[in-house]
């Protein structure tokens, strides 16, 4: 009898552990992006035509936010 609770009383802990783990997590904060992106930076750097050396110091100079990236406009499709 001492085991049928006992085995009762672990699976009620993993039924509530299991239902505390799947709760959705919180939505993040709307917060605006400062610092450009790699992906942003990258893309950039694809719409100038830049390659090698030029195309390297750019992305950085652009991660390091000292030249704010240009927003690229998402292709029309009609």
């Amino acid at each position: 009898m001492t085991n049928i609770k006992a085995v009762i009383a672990a699976l009620a802990l993993l039924a509530v552990g299991t239902t505390l783990a799947a709760a959705a997590p919180a939505a993040p904060a709307a917060v605006p992006v400062k610092h450009p992106t790699l992906k942003s930076c990258s893309r950039e750097a694809t719409t100038k035509k830049l390659t090698g050396k030029e195309r390297e110091q750019f992305v950085k100079d652009c991660l390091a936010n000292k030249k704010t990236p240009a927003p690229v406009a998402p292709p029309h499709s009609q």
